[in-house]
């Protein structure tokens, strides 16, 4: 699959490199439905939490932002599929009507897994056939792009929840096998590069897509700091616990330490203590930790105390985008089909991207000059910038044609089940 997608230029249903967005638009709808093929029938239903969502719930949702906003919009006589689904696949979107409460998606057994699937293929035919038959306004196409985007974002919330899921289930059940991929490789130690005081550019400004938290493009002044050649591995995490990192709380910030004492943190998530060493569950079931892989499914506070522990700090997010500035954008993403945080390729290999979510200390803010989309679209993202940290680069379970270096996640602090790790740097 393409690394980017240009935003459409005309309304001949191409972007600007000439990509056929009615392909595009199959490709990652297909893709969904192929995460979901390992599934039993009752894996749809579970909602193990409530930051979590059932399998079918994302298959619905995704379908419903299509047929909300781009066939509704573009046909204002158009009759909805199921004008209840309106209210049950709704996610966030007041500005839309009122909703189902998030925390309770899991008590829908109805509509039904078949239902839904009903639902994307009916939806899916009365669009490709409006791209064929008369194609979209420009404004049509940037939300068409928009929403495969988004759906590409509920891929990997598919596979993060199932995750959580999986594990709530004593028989820890596996989502898929374990792919022949080599997981042996040389123990690097850490090294550092440098970068120097001064004005940096971050945010994106390319023709390509991009979220609107993205943008604006504007400059910063970056002081003198030193980057961590690639991410903290689960040796060195295993470490910091020998050390009673979890016991000391001159470590953790004082949230933090409300949280790990209101959790009971010991460990990163995911991770149990069996017969004398640790074990953790992952998308192919239970397997030990291995002490080169990249630490994964640890919280803001967590990365911030280890960090303290080690001497360093977090990156901020302006250091994250200086230092990935020259690193391709290739890495072990979801088509690798690991599924799991891997040890450095090479000793090139920064690890900048895929693999694990990098926590950085920046809050989830506006940058400067930044605008919401007007109407409902607006609060895809604006509405958010309140009480969370931007993370960057992106994991094992994120699509790589939908990463960028500009990309900027987000998640409150506390949060763990995301595919979460964390880089080190330094004041130079």
């Amino acid at each position: 699959m393409r690394q980017e997608i240009s935003e459409p230029a005309s309304p001949s249903q191409h972007d600007g490199n000439g990509y056929d967005l009615a392909l595009r638009y199959r490709e990652v709808r297909s893709r969904t439905e192929e995460l979901c093929k390992p599934l039993e029938i009752e894996d749809y239903q579970v909602q193990s939490m409530p930051d979590a969502s059932p399998a079918k719930w994302h298959l619905a949702h995704s379908t419903w932002f299509f047929e909300t906003f781009v066939l509704q919009a573009w046909d204002p006589n158009y009759r909805p599929f199921n004008p209840a689904f309106s209210y049950l696949f709704n996610s966030y979107y007041n500005a839309v009507g009122k909703r189902w409460d998030r925390s309770s998606r899991g008590v829908l057994s109805r509509p039904t897994v078949r239902e839904v699937y009903a639902y994307r293929h009916a939806i899916d035919e009365r669009l490709l056939a409006l791209l064929h038959d008369h194609g979209l306004s420009r404004e049509l196409e940037s939300v068409l792009v928009l929403g495969l985007n988004h759906e590409q974002q509920h891929q990997e919330l598919l596979l993060t929840d199932i995750k959580h899921a999986f594990t709530c289930n004593p028989l820890r059940p596996a989502y898929c096998q374990v792919p022949r991929v080599d997981r042996r490789r040389p123990h690097r130690s850490l090294s550092w590069s440098s970068y120097p005081a001064g004005v940096r550019w971050i945010g994106y400004s390319g023709r390509e897509f991009a979220f609107d938290n993205e943008m604006p493009r504007h400059r910063v002044f970056v002081e003198a700091f030193a980057i961590a050649d690639r991410l903290v591995t689960a040796g060195e995490y295993l470490e910091f616990m020998a050390d009673r990192g979890y016991e000391r709380p001159e470590l953790w910030l004082s949230d933090g330490w409300n949280a790990r004492s209101a959790h009971g943190w010991q460990a990163p998530l995911y991770w149990e203590w069996h017969d004398g060493h640790w074990r953790q569950m992952t998308l192919h079931g239970m397997r030990d930790v291995e002490p080169d892989e990249p630490v994964c499914h640890v919280s803001y506070y967590e990365s911030d105390a280890f960090a303290r522990w080690a001497g360093a700090r977090l990156p901020t997010e302006a250091d994250w985008q200086t230092a990935a500035k020259d690193s391709e954008v290739k890495g072990n993403f979801v088509e690798s089909g690991c599924l799991h945080p891997v040890p450095a390729a090479e000793e090139s290999d920064k690890q900048f991207f895929g693999d694990t979510w990098e926590w950085t200390s920046s809050p989830y803010v506006a940058y400067p000059g930044y605008r919401p989309a007007a109407g409902a679209l607006g609060e895809y993202n604006g509405k958010f910038m309140c009480n969370q940290l931007v993370l960057q680069g992106g994991s094992c379970v994120t699509p790589l044609s939908h990463i960028r270096r500009s990309y900027r996640n987000f998640f409150p602090p506390e949060t763990r089940w995301q595919f979460s790790g964390l880089r080190l740097a330094k004041d130079a």
